[in-house]
């Protein structure tokens, strides 16, 4: 038997609903997406230290009083996000999820344009050409890709930083190992633990699809102005 959660609806915060954004919960989200509402709160809580250093601020923490099988009810934490949160937290999502939440948000945002047509159509909820929610679910990813990636935006990938030292790549992280400067775990190079926190490094993700619409999301190490004076220092070559 299927949960029923409780005063579940979207909602706007405060007293004037004019002012104030609209905010959906973790619950909804892990509802319309199929998702277990668990998987969802993992997701939110993982990226939260990305939105809170881009937008100094952090997810609205609640919780809601949900239905049980048996007839009793108990509360449960949830999140509460606005419109650019949640599409922020899609960007976790596969495409049908995506496309989903996208869909739902612009059903929202219809059902509270004002002055409805007389015969109802503005108010009617339409679902877009697939190719329309494909280019949503893009500029959604785009969009959460830039926030991401804000910290890295000015720095340079290990291949770059390589080439101002006129080595391959391979040769150069070989190097940078030995050296201890950085060490390999979870597929990808990390800085050494008593170099963190000084500015050398930024973390850039990247996304990209397979020709079977799988998607692939990559973290990698890159590399700032400051660290590569630093890496200037330690290998001793000029690369200005």
């Amino acid at each position: 038997m299927k949960t029923t959660i409780i005063s579940l609806q979207t909602k706007h915060v405060g007293n004037d609903n004019n002012n104030q954004p609209q905010m959906m919960t973790s619950l909804e989200i892990a509802e319309l997406t199929g998702k277990q509402h668990f998987h969802v709160m993992e997701a939110i809580r993982k990226m939260e230290p990305a939105w809170v250093k881009v937008c100094k601020s952090n997810f609205r923490l609640t919780s809601r009083i949900i239905e049980q099988p048996n007839g009793g009810t108990r509360e449960v934490p949830c999140y509460q996000l606005t419109k650019t949160e949640c599409l922020y937290i899609a960007t976790k999502f596969n495409d049908e999820a995506r496309a989903k939440l996208v869909l739902r948000w612009e059903e929202l945002e219809r059902s509270l344009t004002p002055n409805p047509s007389p015969t109802g159509e503005g108010s009617r909820y339409c679902l877009p050409e697939p190719k329309e929610i494909l280019r949503l679910a893009d500029n959604i990813i785009g969009e959460g890709l830039r926030l991401l990636n804000e910290g890295a935006e000015d720095t340079l990938t290990a291949t770059q930083v390589a080439k101002t030292f006129n080595m391959t790549v391979w040769d150069f992280n070989q190097v940078l190992s030995d050296m201890g400067i950085q060490y390999r775990r979870g597929g990808r190079w990390n800085l050494s633990d008593d170099l963190e926190g000084r500015g050398f490094t930024a973390l850039r993700t990247h996304v990209s699809y397979s020709l079977k619409g799988e998607k692939k999301i990559r973290t990698y190490m890159t590399w700032t102005i400051a660290g590569l004076h630093y890496l200037n220092a330690k290998l001793g070559y000029p690369n200005f």
